[in-house]
């Protein structure tokens, strides 16, 4: 049975969704694969943490193969190449810096760890072609391993409420379009469920915007299942992905849902979900009054994502893994 060790970052409370996606396929990769899991020791704030990382992971007890899960990219920088596997979620981090930080950044988590790694998975082709043109990797060495549906997630039956829908709205960090989510909800109907931390700014936007809402952080799988099925539209029309897990989670749930019409959202989506453009308040009021006001187009949405979400069935990407460890076994062997 090959051996592998997955590396995680630091467990936060706050941020779980790298955690929360290889939970979801472990139990299917245990019966093929002898996983070990560890978490790094100190969360990356600053070089020293860095290079207390590095050196715990240097001393990871040797085995067939090691698959950094993301975020912590760098750690593939102590591990040996040729058995390492790393997964990038998304670029996102190129985005929020500028000047010199910027290109720190792009050294350590992006151009060293994608140089020195066997194999790089992402989650979707959209994250793929950005790591291809930050890099200019070869094109075969990114392989493209969606993230699974949530198995918490279930469908049970709710009529809409036409007269003052639930809005489930999930992130409060600034791609997630909060802001102007908000804006577009003012003088309609509805409650806005909020999960994440809400800032002082979104708060003061809310007051002035009339808004009903109500917000919850740090909530189980279970519970989280249990919001879906309370919501009549879930509102996700973020400005940057790298998948989009919740358009996904929505259409398991079989609700209604708005998301951004760029990729990887829409690609995602399947057509099962009404695209708007998330830098156009306007166009985000009017999806969602064309969503309350028109019961055909609301199920022609969740009817296509029914059968969009077929295709992200945790055995699935359960299967992509394991190939994806035995075909490195073997590569590394026919080397030996």
């Amino acid at each position: 049975m090959i051996q592998v060790v997955q590396i995680f970052r630091k467990r936060n409370p706050f941020f779980f969704s790298i955690e929360k996606v290889f939970a979801l396929v472990k139990p299917g990769l245990s019966t093929k694969i002898q996983l070990t899991a560890i978490s790094l020791p100190f969360y990356t704030h600053g070089l020293l943490s860095v290079v207390r990382n590095l050196y715990f992971v240097y001393r990871t007890p040797s085995k067939d193969l090691y698959h950094v899960t993301g975020d912590v990219h760098y750690a593939v920088l102590a591990l040996p190449a040729s058995r390492t596997i790393l997964t990038i979620h998304d670029c996102v981090f190129l985005y929020s810096a500028t000047g010199i930080k910027r290109r720190i950044l792009k050294w350590l988590l992006l151009d060293m760890p994608v140089k020195r790694a066997a194999i790089v998975t992402t989650i979707s082709d959209f994250t793929k072609q950005e790591i291809l043109r930050f890099t200019h990797c070869n094109e075969d060495k990114v392989v493209v391993i969606p993230n699974p549906v949530n198995d918490a997630i279930r469908f049970e039956k709710k009529a809409f409420n036409t007269s003052k829908p639930v809005l489930l709205f999930i992130g409060t960090t600034p791609n997630k379009n909060l802001e102007r989510v908000i804006a577009a909800l003012a003088g309609i109907s509805c409650h806005l469920l909020i999960l994440g931390i809400t800032s002082v700014l979104q708060e003061q936007l809310l007051a002035k915007h009339h808004v009903d809402f109500s917000v919850r952080s740090n909530i189980s799988e279970s519970e989280l299942a249990d919001v879906y099925i309370q919501s009549d539209i879930v509102l996700f029309p973020s400005t940057f992905e790298g998948f989009g897990l919740p358009v996904l989670e929505a259409q398991k749930a079989g609700r209604v849902i708005i998301t951004s019409n760029i990729d990887p959202m829409q690609k995602v989506a399947g057509g099962g979900a009404f695209l708007v453009d998330p830098y156009d308040v306007n166009d985000i009021r009017h999806g969602i009054e064309k969503i309350i006001g028109n019961a055909d187009t609301r199920n022609a949405c969740i009817e296509n994502g029914f059968s969009n979400i077929i295709q992200y069935n945790a055995s699935r990407i359960t299967d992509a893994y394991c190939g994806l460890y035995e075909k490195l076994t073997k590569n590394n062997t026919e080397i030996d």
